[in-house]
């Protein structure tokens, strides 16, 4: 479904859904009972050029007095590789985050706290626990063991891949709970044009997460964010980001169980048992998936990561099968200017769970996604890449009360509508961010550089 939006009512657009997971064409719906739900990540298409305006900003939410930051990477202590995307939480709190996709992190602790540890989990390793005061501000080097595994045959040998993927369905209740959660999250999404960001916007929300059993949508307020958009370095076809932070909840299979947790998925799907892996000792039963080579239409493979003893969906990684590239920007287009060609070459998602007192609750999820624009009668085409990601860095559970922010977001925004420009080194104040990528923050000193000379200037 994707969504095109003309400048010039004689220009046509057209939209992209990137994000349909277990998604099938409409005209295969019919033939399989599979309920099917469309994502809310849009690419948001304009011809010629454009540029956006600031609509929201924000003071800073509070002094570096308060809180002591603390940076370091998370490694395999034989590999020495990095461990991306690996769990940061204060003991005995629920101020969280997460390491980037090069294993670094970045978490501020209030100093209240400053008695406490950390615990840093990953999934196939043992938790590792560091008191804060060991720590120093800058460069830590925290090395995780990998857990030995031990093959309980009783798990496996009693257990077939369609047992326990409906013992996660039935399960769900007991492993997750039922109350509304009042969660803060750090939102960021980015847009390439090849290696050259074009768009990079990042947000602190507040998020009502509603139980999964009433059905009801979460909320989402934006509290503050900040933005850059570099329509310059754009052509002939400007991307805007169309959900924001719904694209990245959307992720969340437990809440949106229609996604995958169907028993039609049979129909759909072949399901395996593969290895088995832990993490703190527990033992994680990997489930993987691929589509029936009876469909030639796209869909989707990868892998859940299921705790053997809860049947909880711990995390899970999975991707669009592109190999048709036809066929799957049709699935993601419907409908485009003339002479231009719209595909997927890459599309994954992740999306990790935490267990806090014997709950498992979202974390964190992320979609990163290829497309390659062709156009007739020119030489070279264009890529663009996108990712979306939200960390939960704190949660408590809810009244059920609204948060009462400043800015409420529907599942159709374009965040780099809505914060202001990306210029203060000390934006964040006390909140817990997604530490970024040497590339994000490469262009975010440029962006800053770039608004300190023009603020000299005027």
């Amino acid at each position: 479904m994707l969504s095109i939006e003309q400048q010039f009512p004689t220009i046509s657009g057209y939209s992209i859904n990137p994000m349909t997971i277990f998604g099938i064409p409409k005209n295969h719906i019919m033939k399989t009972n599979l309920r099917v739900r469309f994502l809310g990540v849009f690419f948001v298409l304009l011809l010629g050029a454009w540029s956006a305006n600031a609509r929201f900003s924000s003071s800073k939410a509070a002094d570096s007095t308060s809180f002591n930051q603390f940076k370091g990477s998370i490694l395999d202590s034989k590999t020495r590789n990095e461990l991306v995307y690996a769990s940061i939480s204060v003991l005995g709190t629920s101020i969280s985050t997460i390491s980037n996709s090069e294993g670094k992190f970045a978490i501020k602790v209030p100093k209240d706290n400053q008695n406490a540890s950390l615990v840093i989990s990953f999934l196939g390793y043992k938790n590792k626990v560091v008191s804060i005061n060991e720590l120093k501000a800058e460069k830590n080097i925290l090395y995780l063991e990998p857990s030995n595994t031990v093959l309980e045959e009783v798990v496996v040998n009693s257990r077939d891949a369609k047992t326990v993927f409906l013992g996660v369905l039935n399960n769900r209740l007991q492993n997750y709970g039922d109350d509304p959660l009042a969660m803060t999250g750090f939102y960021r999404e980015t847009i390439k044009k090849r290696r050259t960001y074009v768009s990079l916007s990042e947000s602190i929300v507040k998020i009502q997460k509603e139980p999964f059993t009433d059905g009801s949508q979460d909320l989402i307020d934006l509290f503050k964010g900040r933005k850059n958009t570099d329509y310059t370095k754009l052509d002939t076809v400007n991307f805007k980001l169309q959900g924001g932070p719904f694209s990245a909840l959307y992720i969340d299979l437990v809440k949106y169980p229609s996604n995958i947790f169907s028993e039609d998925a049979f129909e759909l799907y072949d399901f395996n048992l593969e290895e088995v892996t832990q993490i703190n000792g527990k033992q994680v039963l990997v489930l993987a998936f691929k589509q029936k080579s009876a469909y030639d239409f796209p869909l989707y493979y990868g892998k859940l990561f299921i705790d053997a003893k809860s049947l909880a969906v711990v995390s899970a990684s999975f991707a669009l099968n592109v190999e048709d590239k036809v066929k799957a920007g049709r699935l993601f287009t419907r409908k485009k200017p003339l002479g231009l060609d719209v595909f997927p070459t890459e599309v994954r998602y992740q999306i990790n769970y935490r267990e806090q007192n014997g709950k498992w609750i979202y974390a964190y999820s992320r979609a990163d996604l290829t497309f390659k624009l062709n156009w007739d009668k020119r030489i070279f085409n264009t890529v663009y890449t996108t990712t979306v990601e939200m960390a939960v860095t704190d949660w408590k559970k809810s009244d059920k009360k609204e948060p009462g922010s400043t800015q409420k977001l529907n599942s159709n925004v374009i965040m780099s509508d809505k914060v202001s420009s990306l210029s203060d080194p000390d934006f964040w104040g006390a909140y817990n961010i997604i530490e970024p990528e040497k590339s994000i923050e490469t262009a975010i000193r440029k962006i800053q550089k770039k608004a300190l000379v023009e603020g000299l200037r005027e």
